[in-house]
């Protein structure tokens, strides 16, 4: 299952560094958007897929679930989303500015 994810991972971050490299704000904005998630499920695979008991450990468990990935992804997450907002709110107010949401426009370089 880890060579399925690692594959799948290896896609999202691919398609996450094209969208990287567009002209728009907003591509951009995606782009590190599943960049971030590729990292996500990166943690998540190398942390290992396991099947076992609740991460609680008593006693009597012979295995269990390793909490601190999740809990560091979980983390993450949160994270993201504030840094998010604030770049798509950042993304809008430049568009209010300048009326213009591409980069080469912005940097003042003249179309061709």
């Amino acid at each position: 299952m880890e060579i399925v994810m690692s594959i799948v991972i290896g896609i999202i971050f691919g398609t996450a560094i094209y969208l990287m490299f567009s002209n728009n704000i907003i591509r951009v904005l995606f782009g590190t958007l599943m960049l971030s998630h590729s990292v996500h499920l990166l943690l998540l695979t190398m942390a290992g897929l396991q099947t076992g008991a609740p991460p609680v450990i008593s006693l009597e468990a012979d295995t269990y679930t390793d909490p601190l990935p999740q809990a560091m992804i979980l983390t993450a997450i949160v994270i993201n989303f504030a840094i998010t907002a604030f770049m798509f709110v950042l993304a809008y107010r430049i568009y209010q500015d300048h009326g213009t949401l591409d980069l080469q426009q912005l940097r003042g370089a003249k179309d061709e």
